[in-house]
C-alpha cells in the first residue's frame, strides 16, 4: 500500500482508509479506577470491550479488502490505458495496410503472366514487379503483425473484465466489512452511554488515560537511525486522535501511526497490523529495543511500538488518543524490529 490515506472514510472506497481498528482492553483499568459499589455495571464495560475487539478485527478485513480494491482500481486504469495504446496502434497498423494495398493495385492490377505480355519494356516491367514482390512481403509482415496485435489486445480486454469484476467484489467486501464496523462502534457508544453518570465518566478516564508524564523509558538504544527518527515521529503524534481506518498526520489508527511514524523515517511498512507483523525479523521481547513494532493477539489486531524499559506508544481505540501505555497491556503475540 506511498501516499497517506485520508482521515475518515465518508464511503466504502475511502483510499484512506486501510488499517485494523486498534483497541486498547480497557476492562482491567476501568474496573480498578471504579469504586467497588460498580461491580453490576463490570459487565456492561466489559461488553463494550468486546464490542470493540469485534469491531477491531472487522476493520482489519474492511481495511485489507480497501487495500485490495485499491491495487485493482490502478490495474484497471493501468490495463484500460494499455488497451487504448494498444488499439491505436492497430488503427494505425490498418491504415498502413491500406495504403500499401492501394499502391500494390494501382501498380499491379493484371496478373503478372498477362502484364509481361503486354509490356512495351519488359526490363521496366521486371522492375516494377520486383518492387510489388516487396511490398507483398512487407503487407504480408504488417498483417502478420496486426494479427498478432489484435489477439493481445483481445486479451488484454478480458482481463481487464475479470479485474472489473474482481474489483466489484472488493467493492462489495469493503463496504460489507465497514457496516459491521460501524454497527460495533454504534453498539458500544450505546452501551456506554447507558451506564450511570459516574461509571461512564470512570471509564472515560480509563480510555483517555493518557498520562501527562513522561513515562522512563530506560537507557536502551534504538536498533538503528530509522528507529529513532520514527521513535520521534511516533512521539510528535502523542495526544493525537484516534480515527479508525487513519494514517495521519492528524489523526490515527494503531497500525496508521506505526506507518506514518516510519515513514517519516524513509521506511514504507505495509498498512495493517497483520502485514506489519512480517515487515521485518522477528525476535524475542525480552530483546526488543526502542523503535520495534509491538503485535498483539494472536490475530495480531494491534500493533504499538516500543519505547524502553517496558513502555509503548501506541493509537488505542476510539476516544483515547495516542499515548504511552505498559507493553503487557494486550497479549503480546510477536516483536518485529523494521
Amino acid at each position: 500500500m506511498g501516499s497517506h490515506r485520508r482521515l475518515a472514510p465518508t464511503s466504502g472506497f475511502n483510499r484512506g482508509a486501510g488499517a485494523a481498528l486498534c483497541v486498547l482492553s480497557a476492562a482491567a483499568s476501568a474496573l480498578g479506577a471504579v469504586p467497588a459499589d460498580a461491580a453490576p455495571h463490570d459487565h456492561t464495560r466489559a461488553e463494550v470491550d468486546r464490542l470493540y475487539e469485534e469491531a477491531e478485527k472487522a476493520t482489519e478485513a474492511y481495511n485489507k479488502a480497501d487495500e485490495i480494491a485499491d491495487t485493482l482500481r490502478r490495474q484497471v486504469r493501468d490495463a484500460q490505458d494499455r488497451i487504448a495504446r494498444q488499439q491505436e496502434r492497430i488503427n494505425t497498423m490498418r491504415e498502413s495496410l491500406g495504403l500499401l494495398a492501394g499502391a500494390q493495385y494501382r501498380s499491379g492490377g493484371l496478373d503478372p503472366s498477362l502484364a509481361l505480355l503486354f509490356s512495351d519494356d519488359p526490363a521496366d516491367y521486371l522492375d516494377k514487379a520486383a518492387v510489388l514482390d516487396r511490398i507483398g512481403a512487407h503487407q504480408a509482415g504488417e498483417l502478420k503483425d496486426l494479427q498478432t496485435a489484435m489477439r493481445d489486445l483481445a486479451q488484454e480486454r478480458a482481463e481487464a473484465v475479470l479485474k472489473l469484476s474482481d474489483l466489484d467484489r472488493s467493492r462489495k467486501a469493503v463496504a460489507a466489512h465497514k457496516k459491521t464496523v460501524e454497527r460495533k462502534l454504534a453498539k458500544a457508544r450505546r452501551l456506554l452511554n447507558s451506564l450511570p453518570l459516574a461509571e461512564r465518566a470512570a471509564y472515560d478516564r480509563a480510555s483517555r488515560g493518557s498520562r501527562g508524564d513522561i513515562p522512563d523509558f530506560g537507557s536502551a538504544l534504538p536498533a538503528s537511525a530509522r528507529a529513532a527518527a520514527a521513535i520521534a515521529a511516533a512521539r510528535s503524534a502523542l495526544g493525537m486522535p484516534y480515527i479508525w481506518g487513519a494514517s495521519g498526520p492528524s489523526g490515527f489508527d494503531c497500525s496508521g501511526l506505526m506507518q506514518w511514524s516510519y515513514a517519516q523515517a524513509g521506511i514504507q511498512l505495509p498498512r495493517t497490523s497483520q502485514e506489519q507483523r512480517y515487515a521485518g525479523r522477528q525476535i524475542p521481547l525480552s530483546q526488543a529495543r526502542p523503535g520495534d513494532l509491538v503485535v498483539y493477539r494472536s490475530d495480531a489486531s494491534h500493533v504499538a511500538m516500543y519505547m524502553g524499559n517496558g513502555q509503548v506508544i501506541h493509537a488505542p481505540h476510539p476516544g483515547a488518543p495516542v499515548r504511552y501505555d505498559p507493553v503487557n497491556m494486550l497479549p503480546v503475540s510477536s516483536v518485529t524490529r523494521v
